[in-house]
This record gives C-alpha cells, structure tokens and sequence, in this order.
C-alpha cells in the first residue's frame, strides 16, 4: 500500500484534531515528564501535548514516513521516530501514552492495551479515542461496493478487514484487569459536509486507502463513482443542501493505579 498522504489527510484538520483535544482534556492533572503519541500523523495531536506539557519530553510515532517528515517540521522541538506499535517498547515509564485515531488498524486488542499499560508509570494515563463507524454507510457501502460483481475480483476480501473493535464493556474489564482506573465514553460526531464528495474526500485519506490500494488510476475513478452513487441516497441533502456525516468514536482514558 502506498505511504500515507498528509496533505489529503490535513484537509480535514479541524475535524479530525476535534477529538484528539476532547481526549486530552480527560485525562486526569499530571506531572508529566514523558509522553508519547501513537499513530502521530502529521504531528496535530502531538502539537496539542507539547502546547500542553511544555517542559515534557513529547515523542511522536508513526510507521509513515511521510507523515512523521511533515510533523518534523512542524515540530522541530519534539522527537519523532517511525515505529510499528505492536512492538514499541518505551525508553522509559511514560506518564501519558496518547493514542488518537490508531489503535483502531491494529488487532489484538486484549494483548495490545495491557502490553501499552505496561509501559505506564503508576498513576500514568492511556488515552485512547478510536473510530467506531465500521456500521455506518460510509463505510458499509465502500465494502458493499468493493463485494460488487464488477469489483470483487480487483479488491481482495482483506482490504475491508478492519476489525470491529470490542464492545465498551469488554475495553473496561480489559483495561481494569490491568491495573486501571477506567473512563469510558462514545461520542457521535455530526460534520456538515458541502455534498457527498466531500465525505469521499475524507475518507481517501483513511478508510478509503486499502480498497484503493490494488487499482490503477482509472480503476480507482471508476470504484469512486460506484462509491459515490451508492453515497446519494444514504446522505441526502439537508434543508441548507448540506449532507451530515455521522461519525461516531469511542474514547478511554485508563489510569494505572498499581
């Protein structure tokens, strides 16, 4: 699959740094010396931990390349390293361990998230805020297209196998048997969107990226104008001609308490 494209994903900053400043403003006050953010994009997120724990140590990771050159420069004062998550191992206990809008590519949540708190020091906090729109019909209708007579022998089964995450119920047990005290909570985000083009442009930067990856240039015009008459009727215009995108997100901040 081809790196990620930071200035098709900052098109939608705004939106996209909403959460990431929701999730920050729960964790809990901290003396915070070392911090660490997973999957740091182009350094949005990582900017708002170094606004707020100035003197702190703040690293960045992200296993694009491109996307860890542009938070570079906009950071230059924090550190910024390219790292699969899975097997990143902290220098040192971390007092925050950030993770906005990542974990929800990786699997094996129930060694992924104990292995993050341990790395923890007590009283530190992981925060954590995922997409939870699998269900949605912008993404519903991306594999439904991708499953279509036409597209199914070009886009492999595995481009739409995102994972659903796990209910709230088993992230709490998870994350308190592993020594957390546990804040948990799901927010449904409404962008008013210009028209249904617009949530395509969103979602090329993201969730759009695997069923892409196989096709060339015209094959992937082709499959967005499939997407894109299957968006129409699931995003009709509103009363100002405007289409609302639901985007629901589910967010977590556990404190390791021993």
């Amino acid at each position: 699959m081809q790196d990620w494209n930071p200035q098709l994903y900052r098109q939608f900053e705004s939106e996209r740094t909403r959460p990431a400043r929701e999730l920050l403003e729960r964790i809990p006050p901290l003396h915070v010396h070392f911090a660490t953010d997973l999957g740091c994009g182009p350094g949005n997120s990582t900017e708002l931990l170094a606004q707020l724990w100035s003197d702190a140590q703040i690293t960045g990771i992200d296993s694009s390349a491109a996307m860890l050159e542009q938070a570079q420069e906009r950071l230059p004062d924090c550190t910024f390293q390219q790292a699969d998550i899975r097997t990143w191992q902290a220098p040192q206990p971390q007092q925050v361990i950030y993770a906005n809008a990542s974990l929800q590519w990786l699997t094996d949540h129930h060694s992924l998230l104990p292995h993050l708190v341990n790395q923890l020091d007590v009283g530190g906090a992981l925060a954590i805020q995922m997409p939870d729109n699998l269900d949605e019909p912008s993404h519903r209708l991306m594999r439904e297209v991708a499953a279509s007579e036409r597209w199914q022998a070009e886009i492999s089964p595995q481009a739409a196998d995102r994972k659903h995450l796990l209910t709230t119920e088993q992230y709490y047990d998870l994350l308190s048997d592993a020594g957390c005290q546990v804040d948990i909570w799901r927010t449904t985000y409404y962008h008013p969107m210009a028209d249904a083009q617009g949530i395509i442009t969103w979602l090329q930067a993201t969730g759009l990226r695997p069923f892409l990856a196989a096709l060339n240039q015209q094959q992937q015009a082709d499959f967005l104008h499939d997407y894109h008459q299957a968006l129409l009727p699931a995003y009709p215009p509103r009363s100002n001609g405007q289409v609302l995108l639901a985007f629901p997100r589910l967010f977590m901040v556990a404190v390791r308490t021993r």
